[in-house]
């Protein structure tokens, strides 16, 4: 079974998905888009600061390398669509901008080895990110198998992304998630994922 451990003072809860069923964009999952979109607009969502915070604590400019979850709101915000890709990232997107916490999913047939690590990046260290882009993880947060990085909470690599053929992933929040929030997720993933979510560890991952 997959261990993820942590080098780093982080308060981290991670989800293991399985037997999922991954589809392109659901229709039945439109409403909590626009839903999403709309309260994004209007300031109806938690605040960014923790992130930041996160960020500053291990000396990353969260100005310079936002949190994903800052980026997607900034991006509702200026009033451009949240970005469709698939059900599961469609709806790790929608948690993450709500709440306001970066979300790491990572397709686990694709990772090396059954040990993930939450390091910070060394030099040298880098990946195609899930846009394309080339990412400097040198000093960043990163989570790393046993080839190295697979992610960070500013954006996952293209390596281990999550797409319509994934049947088994690890979904990682950055930041610790209240009761409520992970009963959401954990309801939603069922609906929409449609797989098991197991909640392997509820504390701080050491």
């Amino acid at each position: 079974m997959l261990k993820i451990e942590s080098h780093l003072d982080l308060d981290l809860t991670w989800l293991l998905l399985e037997e999922l069923e991954v589809s392109a964009p659901r229709p039945d999952f439109d409403a909590d888009v626009s839903a999403l979109e709309e309260a994004a607009r209007t300031g109806a969502v938690a605040a960014s600061l923790p992130a930041r915070a996160l960020y500053r604590r291990f000396g990353i400019d969260p100005t310079r390398h936002r949190p994903s979850s800052e980026a997607l709101l900034r991006r509702l915000k200026r009033g451009q669509p949240l970005p469709r890709v698939n059900s599961l990232v469609d709806l790790a997107n929608v948690l993450s901008v709500r709440f306001q916490i970066p979300v790491g999913l990572y397709d686990l047939d694709k990772v090396d080895g059954e040990n993930l690590v939450v390091r910070l990046g060394e030099a040298g260290e880098a990946y195609t990110g899930v846009g394309g882009s080339i990412l400097n993880l040198e000093g960043a947060i990163v989570v790393a198998d046993d080839t190295g990085p697979i992610g960070n909470p500013t954006m996952d690599s293209e390596r281990t992304n999550v797409t319509t053929e994934t049947q088994r992933a690890a979904w990682l929040f950055f930041l610790p998630p209240r009761e409520p929030v992970l009963d959401l997720s954990a309801e939603m993933l069922a609906v929409f994922g449609r797989g098991l979510v197991r909640v392997p560890n509820w504390s701080r991952l050491d």
